[in-house]
């Protein structure tokens, strides 16, 4: 073992070592968000970027320290500021202040006929020449951006995943984005005097990316990145030491290829039968243990189901004769299902779609669906099928978390675990809110806990966000907080007549932005975080569903054009025609984080909408039956 002791009994190498994972723990925290974002490129500019105030800074003779900081933070400041437009793509404006630092700095060392450098210490810095004020200043470094990582935990998650919901959950997303940008600056500035541009870039990037093959937790794949960073420190100074390559190249080289053996592994991992390679795992332990070692499932798991990266989007479909198709939006492929007749109102909760037919409920499993743990979210996948039916009225809502499940119908409720009541009820985490003239909290075993003020009276229409349940009221909406199961009255601005009173909410999953048709007169929205109500003078329209997040009203007229319209002035923005001929009264708009998606009933196709590109139709798909009812689920 003295190979592997020998070259650590040397203090320089010592320092090298602590500096290499004082490093790798400073680039995990801002590379991990990186590489969640896509950011990869933006490093990559950073890193190479610098060389303008690393000039200057040895011109005047100064710190290159002091002149990489300068030269980052000019590039982090132009890519926030240049990302406001939406003229400019994000990785326009950084390629364009990437090519413009360099440029420069290629220009002042031309000019200057005294500047000298060691090209390959900037590119690869010299960790064998880590010193006591090195560490002690990463050190610094690692213990800034952990406070800077925890303190910005939420908003990064919510920045990272969905900007909208960043801007609904009132996280100020530009500011978290410059806050992230800062981050990675103090990254690439605390280890380019130690580990250079270069391997700057492979610590922010490999690492983390490696660790997403072994984890989807942020707080672990931070970890991950860490101690595979540390692993690449240790394994490249030992390379070095051995076969005299350069320390901080090799560290590099050495973190690559551990990401290209995580890649393998994982894609070993998914070929190979779970069975399987637990077997082979507790071959070695076998021959040790007397006892077998129980295997715990990994988290989040759900039995029969596929773990997949990302989300899988269904549409589950029937027509007036109930025949049921699935559609895989990933795909493209369709499923038919057992028939569901009579079938005349649908209704998901996420995963399953609720078909109902008089007094019968046909429940049908998409297939699809996520589970989310806060601060991450696993998606699952499996085949569809029909699961059966249950007794209950017309099923206008569904509703469903760990504790209950819930189909609101026209004036009766059935509830899963809880009975039976009358009115609308909605479960609000381990509890039911129920709206029958009072407004009560009841426990999972139907006896209520607490009468709320204010009442709703003659309660229609439903809706679940992220800031608590909303009812439909005679005199407006109440909201009821999960946090406290506090009840807001959100009052119509004015007095309403029956035949314009909202009566079934639409809106985006997760969003607090709801929509309604407000009679013949035009559209309702309402703002569950703001709780104010605007009323739109469109004329009758067929559907109409809210992208949220300040993103577009989306109406359909009955001559087959969508509407794209502000959601604060109601005025049109983008106009597509869309279904010709009559448009069925059956038309509904669905939308989710990216695309709306529109049944044409004689068309028997369902549009795809990118509401974001002036409507553009991004695909036509054909389903085979006429779609008379559509919900999406797997989000």
């Amino acid at each position: 073992m003295e190979w592997l002791i020998a070259p650590f009994e040397v203090s320089f190498v010592q320092r090298a070592w602590w500096g290499g994972v004082l490093v790798s723990g400073v680039c995990a925290l801002a590379g991990t968000w990186m590489v969640l974002r896509g950011l990869a490129f933006l490093g990559d500019a950073m890193s190479h970027g610098m060389l303008p105030g690393v000039a200057i800074a040895a011109l005047l003779g100064g710190s290159p320290l002091l002149g990489a900081a300068c030269s980052a933070g000019a590039i982090a400041a132009g890519v926030t500021a240049l990302g406001r437009s939406r003229r400019i793509s994000q990785d326009t404006s950084i390629g364009l202040l990437f090519v413009g630092m360099l440029a420069l700095g290629v220009i002042i060392v031309s000019r200057s006929q005294s500047f000298a450098v060691d090209l390959t210490g900037f590119l690869f810095g010299d960790v064998l020449a880590v010193g006591g004020r090195d560490l002690l200043f990463l050190s610094a470094a690692l213990a800034v951006a952990a406070v800077v990582a925890l303190l910005g935990h939420r908003s990064f998650v919510a920045l990272t995943f969905d900007e909208r919901t960043a801007h609904t959950l009132g996280l100020h997303p530009r500011r978290a984005h410059a806050a992230l940008l800062g981050l990675v600056t103090l990254a690439i500035v605390a280890s380019f005097h130690v580990v250079g541009t270069l391997l700057v870039f492979g610590l922010l990037v490999a690492p983390p990316a490696a660790a997403l093959y072994w984890a989807r937790r942020v707080p672990v794949v931070m970890l991950i990145a860490a101690l595979l960073g540390a692993v690449a420190t240790t394994a490249g100074l030992l390379i070095s030491w051995h076969w005299g390559t350069a320390a901080g190249a090799t560290i590099a080289a050495v973190a690559v290829a551990l990401f290209g053996l995580s890649a393998l592994a994982a894609r070993l991992r998914d070929r190979v039968p779970r069975t399987t390679l637990t077997l082979l795992a507790a071959l070695p332990l076998a021959a040790c243990a007397a006892e077998p070692v129980p295997v715990e499932p990994p988290h989040g798991y759900i039995e029969g189901a596929e773990e997949t990266a990302e989300a899988q989007p269904r549409l589950v479909i029937a027509d007036r004769t109930g025949e049921v198709r699935v559609l895989d939006l990933i795909t493209g492929q369709t499923t038919e299902l057992a028939p569901a007749p009579g079938a005349d109102r649908i209704a998901t909760d996420g995963r399953f779609a609720y078909l109902s037919a008089g007094r019968t409920v046909y429940l049908v499993d998409s297939g699809s669906w996520m589970v989310d743990h806060g601060d991450h979210v696993h998606y699952y996948r499996t085949a569809p099928t029909a699961a059966g039916t249950r007794p209950g009225g017309p099923v206008v809502a569904a509703h469903a978390d760990s504790a209950i499940t819930t189909l609101v119908s026209e004036g009766r409720t059935t509830l899963k675990d809880a009975g039976e009541t009358a009115g609308a009820a909605i479960p609000l985490g381990e509890r039911l809110v129920v709206a029958d003239g009072t407004l009560e909290v009841r426990g999972r075993d139907g006896a209520t806990e607490s009468v709320l003020e204010p009442a709703c009276t003659d309660p229609r229409g439903t809706a679940l966000t992220r800031r608590g349940a909303v009812f439909g009221c005679a005199d407006g909406a109440v909201l009821v907080s999960e946090k406290d199961f506090a009840a807001v009255r959100i009052p119509f601005p004015s007095a309403v007549p029956p035949g314009e009173r909202p009566v079934e909410f639409s809106h985006r999953p997760g969003s607090t932005t709801l929509t309604a048709r407000a009679g013949d007169a035009g559209v309702w929205v309402l703002d569950a975080t703001a709780k104010t109500w605007r009323p739109f003078d469109t004329g009758p329209v067929v559907a109409v569903n809210a992208v949220g997040s300040g993103g577009a009203l989306l109406t359909l007229t009955a001559d087959g054009v969508l509407h794209a319209l502000n959601p604060e002035t109601g005025a049109e923005t983008a106009r597509r025609p869309l279904i010709s001929g009559p448009v069925d009264p059956g038309a509904t708009i669905q939308v989710d984080t990216n695309r709306a998606y529109i049944n044409d009933v004689a068309a028997r196709v369902v549009h795809e909408i990118d509401y974001a590109d002036n409507l553009r139709i991004a695909r036509t798909l054909p389903v085979g039956i006429a779609p008379a009812l559509l919900v999406e689920t797997g989000r």
